[in-house]
């Protein structure tokens, strides 16, 4: 097996987040530590003496009414200042903070909330409190913006903490074992149902200890920030290296979902670092093309790095911000190793698929099917109540089966597929979807999402979903290639897409591999159905279940269908 090590060691690691807590409130005091929009659009700030004494007030709070170490308290909730102040406290108490996404329906809800044997739960409001049945077995109910409710007489209102007195002798547990679970955490279930992983004090300071080693972030930093707590990218790794280094975190108005709000708040914020995914950084990028100002504003000089993740940031727009002295950043990673594995050097030239080095303290090694291994303080426990997945988390020799597939190169580690994606057809040939999928999606901008199928079938088909807002409203000063234009309807983009089928069809070597044919689906994935994760990727095995009558008549079927459909025809011979 080929093994890939950190080329730095890992240092001094704090042993608990009472520590953190009490050692940057010693630190920085009256530093702002969190901002975030009053209900008349204007940042309110909060410092770091202000988070301790909360803290502090809520650890008593919570012992007064029966809370004890190693309880669990689920926060059904959006980012908001009560869910960081409760989160802390709960951790620094020696209590598991189990986050889900603020909105799940009430069948998924309540299925994590049973799932995780929570006896305390806090939700944000009137939405979440809609989606809680009445004996729903919980003690307490915390509300951070609802106070009552007649079905459920357990639900109070979160102040009832922050207006408790400190207790005489600090309720944080300064003495907690670094191994001490702190986090339980579900996975984005983008191959089914979400799995919960445990998460200790040391899998998230030892990670943060790594990174201090790589990158430069101070008190002086400003985070603005949408990346939701609930999912590791933004709740561990954004939201950790924030608080770790003393940075000022600012949350983003619209939640990620406004292009606009974000770049009003950037232009309030001016951010020094900013975490996102690409889709995001393209757009800002496209709304402040033709304005030199904006374009001033969005590379600021400040803006020291960003940081990418989901997937690589066009090589077009990553040049656009190295031109200015902007570093980029990639990295690789999952929920069960907190999340970061490996990040880029931003000095080497960046290669599609190389996500980087391990970072301090992490190993990774290929395994003989080629499956990426991890080792590192940063791994988890173990899933909670979840013997199947835990059989096959790790090898007899004690590292971490990620399921994803890779390959070690000079720079670093390339990503190839997740394991359970590749799929066979039926004359045995291995075909790698993610390949082709990139390729399709990288072709054309108005296809948000495209997943390949065809396992145990004679040759692969793709089920292709357009950005129905961009097809409804063309925006005529975008244009990715020389070429293409602006189709106004389905029946325009299928004749589009058609070509650039081909094209993507030509990047794969394979000519087992590429697709015969495409349907183009008017439709869009969602939460509700999980096509869509609470992260929003793509569930490639649920829009393959949704939408298998599409996939049976590019195959020959007559099936009915109810969704508008185009069908792309690239090998006629197989039809």
């Amino acid at each position: 097996m080929k093994e890939l090590h950190a080329e730095k060691k890992l240092g001094p690691v704090l042993p608990n987040i009472a520590t953190l807590l009490i050692k940057n409130t010693e630190r920085f005091g009256e530093h702002i530590v969190y901002r975030e929009k009053d209900d008349s659009g204007v940042y309110q700030n909060h410092t770091w003496d202000e988070l301790y004494l909360n803290v502090q007030r809520i650890a008593t709070g919570l012992e007064n009414e029966g809370f004890r170490p190693g309880d669990k308290m689920v926060i059904f909730s959006r980012n908001c200042w009560e869910m960081l102040e409760l989160q802390l406290a709960v951790m620094a108490f020696g209590g598991i903070v189990v986050p889900i996404f603020a909105n799940f329906k009430k069948d998924t809800a309540e299925l994590l909330i049973n799932h995780s044997d929570a006896e305390w739960l806090a939700i944000a409001g009137e939405q979440q409190l809609a989606n809680l049945s009445a004996d729903l077995k919980v003690k307490k109910i915390y509300g951070f913006h609802v106070d009552s409710d007649k079905r459920l007489p357990q639900l109070v209102p979160f102040n009832i903490l922050i207006q408790q007195e400190p207790a005489e002798h600090s309720r944080l547990k300064f003495n907690l074992d670094p191994d001490t679970i702190c986090l339980n955490m579900y996975t984005s279930g983008t191959m089914g149902i979400p799995k919960c992983v445990q998460l200790t004090h040391g899998n998230i300071l030892s990670q943060q200890a790594a990174l201090d080693i790589l990158w430069d972030v101070d008190e002086h930093d400003r985070f603005l920030s949408y990346l939701p707590w609930h999912h590791s990218f933004g709740g561990i790794f954004e939201l950790f290296t924030a608080l770790y280094n003393g940075a000022t975190y600012s949350l983003e108005s619209s939640y990620g979902r406004d292009v606009k709000s974000i770049f009003e708040n950037w232009k309030l914020v001016r951010p020094t670092i900013f975490f996102s995914v690409p889709k995001v950084y393209q757009s800002l990028y496209e709304m402040t093309n033709d304005d030199k100002e904006a374009q001033d504003i969005f590379f600021n000089s400040g803006l020291k790095f960003i940081f990418t993740a989901a997937a690589a940031l066009p090589e077009k727009l990553s040049n656009e911000f190295e031109a200015r002295d902007i570093k980029v950043i990639e990295g690789w990673g999952l929920t069960e190793t907190s999340p970061c594995c490996t990040l880029t050097d931003p000095d080497i030239k960046r290669e599609t698929g190389v996500v980087g080095k391990p970072i301090p303290g992490v190993s990774i090694r290929i395994a003989d099917d080629d499956e990426i291994q991890v080792k590192g303080p940063n791994v988890m426990v173990s899933y909670y109540k979840n013997d199947e997945a835990n059989a096959d988390a790790f090898t007899e020799d004690g590292w971490y089966r990620t399921g994803d597939v890779g390959a070690i190169t000079p720079n670093g580690l390339k990503l190839i597929s997740r394991k359970d994606r590749i799929f066979k057809l039926s004359n045995g040939e291995k075909v790698i979807p993610t390949d082709l999928e990139k390729a399709i999606e990288k072709k054309c901008h108005y296809v948000q999402y495209a997943v390949v199928s065809g396992s145990g079938e004679e040759y692969p088909v793709a089920l292709i979903f357009p950005n129905k807002k961009l097809l409804e409203n063309p925006d005529y000063s975008i244009s990715p290639e020389e070429g293409c234009f602006c189709p106004r309807s389905l029946n325009e983009l299928g004749k589009c897409l058609t070509g650039c089928m081909h094209m993507a069809n030509n990047t794969i070597g394979q000519k087992f591999a590429k697709v015969k044919s495409a349907a183009i689906i008017m439709d869009e994935l969602n939460l509700d159905d999980r096509t869509l994760t609470p992260s929003l990727k793509m569930a490639p095995k649920n829009v393959v279940e949704k939408y298998k009558a599409h996939l049976k008549n590019l195959y020959g079927d007559e099936v009915p269908v109810d969704e508008e459909v185009y069908i792309i025809e690239l090998d006629k011979k197989h039809k």
